[in-house]
């Protein structure tokens, strides 16, 4: 396992050791004492996620606020994907930096987003299943978003704007200036 930080302040993109031969591969997608050794997070993952999507679907920007916040360590496990990530921490020295990295069952990359930022996707592939655990029980109350085509925050998305298909959630959702305003994290 190789941790590699990203421009985001408690981001890790994980490289792991993948072992091959003709039968296929294996890997150890999590060990808890080696990620903590490795990341110095202490925290524990209480809810296990999956979704699968479409081409052109894009999920997010996602997050839950205060004592609901969820840290997430995401993987592809069949299709390819654009992740993206923006910082929501005023007091982060990343905050409002916007970071994307393609996530595909080829490379069997894994993206730890800590508490206290947004999270989405674009679907490049036909289909992507799409697999996440998080440290925070999901609450309703509790959801928020970010308009993942807000011209603000510039995100290549990969997808000509036609292609791009939005849930009436993620198309209604807040703006980066109101966000900014209301400080809801």
């Amino acid at each position: 396992m190789e941790i590699v930080k990203t421009a985001i302040q408690g981001c890790f993109l994980i490289k792991n050791a993948l072992f091959r031969d003709d039968r296929g591969y294996f890997f150890e997608s999590f060990n808890h004492e080696k990620f903590a050794r490795l990341t110095g997070w202490k925290g524990q993952f209480v809810q296990d996620n999956e979704s699968e999507s479409t081409y052109g679907v894009v999920r997010g920007l996602h997050f839950q606020k205060g004592a609901h916040a969820q840290a997430k360590l995401v993987r592809v496990l069949t299709g390819s994907i654009i992740d993206v990530v923006v910082d929501l921490r005023p007091e982060s020295t990343s905050f409002g930096k916007v970071l994307t990295i393609p996530l595909d069952d080829k490379n069997e990359y894994q993206l730890f987003i800590p508490r206290g930022c947004a999270h989405g996707f674009s679907v490049l592939s036909t289909k992507v299943v799409f697999f996440y655990k998080c440290d925070n029980y999901y609450n309703k109350q509790s959801e928020w978003g970010i308009d993942p085509l807000d011209e603000t925050l510039n995100i290549d998305w990969r997808l000509e704007n036609k292609e791009i298909l939005l849930s009436e959630k993620d198309k209604n959702a807040q703006s980066w200036q109101a966000f900014k305003e209301k400080s809801a994290i």
